[in-house]
């Protein structure tokens, strides 16, 4: 009897030392799963478009809130750090933008490739890096994932190639990895990522000409946040219909602010390329909190209020939390937890991007090539040599 009082007094102790919410997190029945309507695309060229309802299972609904709080939780700790000084040079923040890289990343295959320009850091954490490699980046330091010397503007995982500084470049680059994913037989994507300030270059509608001529699988994106840097669409294009920019090619417009949108018109269009059928375009329809870049405050060409009505009733993250904690996928005290967790990993990340120390100089011509034997590079002046090493 002894043994059995102690043995309850063990287990009370331990449910005594566990936070309250957790304990009833784990007493609670949850839904496996939900279905949900969701809004239906606008389709150009296209008899049938990405279907109208879907699933989302717990376990899915829990991962692309974790990242989408991430990545928005992260943006905001560079915020900080680029007013404090330890972030230095361009910025571009993608808070608000959540739905679309995770949306994107959750509609394709790891193996798919990805480019995009230089509003990249969300695409960076999706396609496999962690908050430490990207904020030690941001901050120039040793252990950023592209050694502290690429910044926000260039970073790079497995089979996500940037990161692009020039307004558009990456459309043309990436229309050629979509030639090498066919090239080589491979049932692979790569998604083309642009905004809409840069939709009325020709570079682009270059691409869409070759892309259509050889059928590539190129599924090209306008993340339209409905400013390009200070300028609204409505002044800047003659028609703001993006998704029927490729005239040939066809295309959907989709709600980019619901991860659930964009998941399912990913799938449409990555299994529309993959049928062998050629390039698709998708017009993801989005908006940036913050302003262009840090230089921007944002709000000289749009009013507070009119930022203030999209956070309070299209955010993208209070979208998926309100319909996981109406749906029994979670609960409010769950989803909580999670804010704490990532916050605590930003923290820690975030300290680790101020303690690592910089690149010295003498790395300087280090990994120009990936793996070519070591040789000098020329210097400010031919006295000066640096080694380059792979």
């Amino acid at each position: 009897m002894r043994k059995m009082l102690a043995a309850v007094s063990r287990v009370l102790a331990g449910a005594a030392q566990k936070p309250a919410s957790r304990v009833l997190v784990a007493s609670r029945n949850f839904a496996n799963d939900a279905t949900f309507e969701i809004k239906k695309c606008d389709l150009h060229r296209l008899e049938e478009g990405p279907p109208v309802t879907t699933v989302l299972t717990r376990e899915d609904g829990l991962k692309y809130y974790r990242m989408m709080q991430t990545v928005r939780r992260m943006e905001l700790k560079a915020h900080q750090l680029y007013k404090q000084k330890i972030i230095r040079g361009f910025c571009h923040l993608c808070d608000g933008q959540e739905a679309c890289c995770v949306g994107l990343e959750a509609g394709i295959n790891p193996t798919d490739h990805l480019i995009t320009a230089y509003r990249a850091h969300g695409f960076t954490f999706t396609r496999g890096l962690s908050v430490r490699e990207i904020l030690a980046e941001l901050t120039g330091r040793r252990g950023g994932c592209a050694k502290g010397k690429g910044g926000s503007m260039h970073m790079y995982a497995k089979n996500f190639y940037g990161g692009n500084g020039i307004v558009g470049a990456q459309v043309p680059l990436g229309a050629g990895i979509a030639l090498a994913c066919k090239y080589n037989g491979k049932d692979e994507v790569c998604l083309t990522l642009y905004g809409d300030g840069a939709a009325n270059q020709g570079q682009i509608f270059e691409a869409y000409n070759m892309a259509a001529l050889w059928k590539l699988p190129c599924i090209f994106i306008c993340e339209n946040n409905r400013y390009g840097m200070g300028t609204s669409v409505e002044r800047a294009a003659a028609s703001t219909d993006y998704y029927k920019r490729g005239d040939f090619i066809p295309g959907l417009r989709v709600d980019g602010m619901d991860i659930l949108c964009v998941r399912e018109a990913t799938r449409f269009a990555a299994a529309y390329c993959r049928s062998g059928k050629g390039p698709i375009l998708m017009e993801l329809q989005t908006y940036r909190y913050h302003g262009h870049s840090m230089s921007d405050p944002g709000v000289s060409y749009r009013t507070r209020e009119e930022i203030q009505e999209v956070r309070s009733k299209s955010d993208p993250i209070m979208l998926l939390k309100d319909r996981m904690v109406n749906s029994n996928l979670a609960s409010v005290e769950e989803l909580k937890e999670i804010d704490v967790e990532v916050r605590k990993e930003i923290e820690d990340a975030a300290q680790f991007a101020t303690a690592d120390p910089e690149p010295p100089l003498e790395e300087l011509g280090y990994h120009i090539y990936s793996s070519d034997p070591p040789f000098e590079v020329r210097g400010a002046n031919q006295w000066i040599k640096f080694k380059s090493v792979s």
